[in-house]
């Protein structure tokens, strides 16, 4: 009898831990918008663009009002989210058309968390992490790899680098679908007579009959929108622009119903990047007119759309109140970014998109290292665990590997993930603190911030020396500091770095220890 009461003890045990790790592991999506400030979403302060979906889930869920991506571009963001550590030590900023995939095959990254969890996985929408390996030219007519499958993803259907940048084919897994072999793709030069010729915007501007760039975005003209980089070839394999988002919208559907008519009781992890509202901004006619705000704010409404659209998918198939939907951007907002789509008014002293400014309150936005460039709006549902409210902790995507190996009671391998905290307790509404320290960057810009401090370390490029005796050596560069209180200064105006010393001081020491190449976890002593 104690034998039998003993083993009863232990299977109930065994349910209980087993139900415990079951609750523990939801469905996650992660949606991840393009060039989206904090304020574009009617949830923190938007007035000409209506984003229902989008507050829908700020109201059924936590609304971070101080949460981060890790970096003011985009290819720094993506990187630094999937790997855990900060770009800028693999010096990334913005990815080429070419680029070489920089995260390497054996890295630890945050779909292989998920994996070693037992999730499924998969990548749908724009990438612009580069592929390939470094020094090898990609085939786009054959198996293109190593990349997103090699790193930890089951499946993807990707925009492979952005919406302005060649090649515009869609790349699902490792091949071009719907390719004809007998006009093949090269990026560069054109290497075979059958292959089609784009215009060049350099040459014939008047091919630009979409809309016309502003700068530099004027190579291969394709679709009437000239493009950085030239392309050769690939014209039965060319995206529509106008359609990008239901094809991503469709692939999206397809894989989870597929998922889920396999392996119901397998959780998934799914990164929807979008490319709205990056330029070229080409939101589908049925949303043309949706604001007062041109192409950029009918392409937020879009997005907004797609959001719902991903929602009536989980609804469907009763597994919204199981999933973590995460909704967040790479950076915070820009407006005039290679085209010339109407969206910025110029008045006598600065560019506005016609009275909105999707930076809200903060200073600045992308490529800026001050909080407009990387407070962007944050995100996170999940009924069955979190408790709806809006929350300031300070929170990064930074942290997402330290904090899901944390819900999954898996430990980060030795050297992986450097700069990851675990902030889950905060992600799920526990926590009101979140972070104690946290570090953001943009091309020569490292911020720390602590609390309501921030400090900001610009490092100037190095200067040559003026020619004496022969020697043109670079100068090495001193680093300038600035100090912010934002409590007091929200729009970051007065830099207080004399007012406060001690504090100046020991921000300074902690960021240039970061910036030699000290771990965050190791500088701030996180776990």
């Amino acid at each position: 009898m104690k034998a039998l009461t003993a083993l009863c003890s232990l299977l109930l045990a065994a349910l209980f831990i087993s139900a415990t790790s079951a609750g523990d592991k939801p469905n996650v999506i992660l949606i991840y918008g393009d060039d989206v400030g904090f304020a574009d979403i009617g949830a923190n302060g938007s007035k000409l663009i209506p984003t229902p979906h989008i507050d829908r889930l700020a109201a059924e869920g936590l609304n971070f009002i101080d949460g981060h991506c890790p970096a003011a571009t985009c290819s720094a963001s993506r990187y630094t989210m999937l790997t855990g550590e900060l770009a800028w030590r693999k010096g990334i900023a913005i990815l080429g058309p070419t680029s070489a995939m920089p995260i390497l095959r054996e890295t630890y990254t945050l779909p292989r968390v998920f994996k070693d969890a037992g999730y499924a996985t998969a990548v749908i929408g724009k990438w612009h992490l580069g592929l390939g390996t470094e020094g090898i030219p990609v085939d786009w007519n054959g198996e293109v790899k190593p990349g997103p499958l090699e790193i930890g993803f089951d499946y993807s259907f990707l925009l492979p680098n952005t919406n302005d940048r060649v090649p515009c084919v869609y790349l699902e897994n490792y091949r071009v679908p719907n390719l004809d072999p007998d006009d093949p793709i090269t990026i560069g030069e054109r290497i075979d007579p059958r292959q089609t010729a784009y215009p060049d915007g350099r040459e014939t501007p008047e091919a630009m009959t979409y809309y016309m760039n502003s700068h530099g975005h004027n190579h291969s003209v394709i679709n009437g929108i000239g493009r950085i980089g030239t392309m050769f070839g690939g014209k039965s394999a060319l995206w529509n622009d106008e359609t990008m988002g239901d094809v991503f919208l469709e692939k999206t559907e397809a894989w989870m119903d597929q998922h889920l008519e396999k392996n119901a009781e397998q959780p998934f992890f799914m990164f929807l990047p979008s490319q709205m509202i990056h330029v070229p901004r080409t939101p589908h006619p049925r949303y043309h007119g949706k604001t007062g705000l041109g192409y950029r704010g009918d392409a937020m409404v879009e997005l907004d759309d797609s959001v719902g659209t991903i929602m009536k998918m989980l609804e469907k198939h009763g597994i919204s109140d199981d999933t973590m939907v995460i909704f967040s951007s790479d950076n915070g907002p820009v407006y005039d970014d290679g085209y010339q789509d109407g969206t910025v008014v110029k008045t006598s002293s600065q560019e506005v998109d016609q009275g909105h400014d999707g930076s809200g309150p903060y200073r600045g936005g992308k490529y800026q290292i001050y909080e407009g460039g990387t407070r962007v709006p944050f995100i996170i549902r999940w009924p069955a665990k979190i408790k709806p409210g809006t929350s300031e902790a300070l929170v990064s995507h930074t942290d997402f590997m330290a904090s899901f190996a944390q819900l999954f009671g898996q430990s980060i391998p030795d050297g992986a993930a450097p700069d990851s905290q675990d902030t889950m307790s905060a992600l799920i509404g526990e926590d009101t603190v979140g972070n104690e320290y946290m570090i953001e960057e943009t091309r020569n810009n490292l911020a720390l911030r602590n609390g309501d401090w921030k400090l900001i370390m610009t490092k100037p490029r190095p200067k040559k020396k003026k020619a004496k005796k022969g020697n043109n050596a670079p100068v090495a560069a001193t680093p300038k500091f600035e100090l912010y209180h934002l409590g007091d200064d929200i729009a970051e105006t007065t830099n207080v770095a004399e007012k406060h010393p001690k504090r100046f001081e020991a921000m300074q020491k902690m960021i240039l220890s970061i910036s030699e190449g000290e771990s965050v976890r190791s500088v701030v002593g996180a776990k």
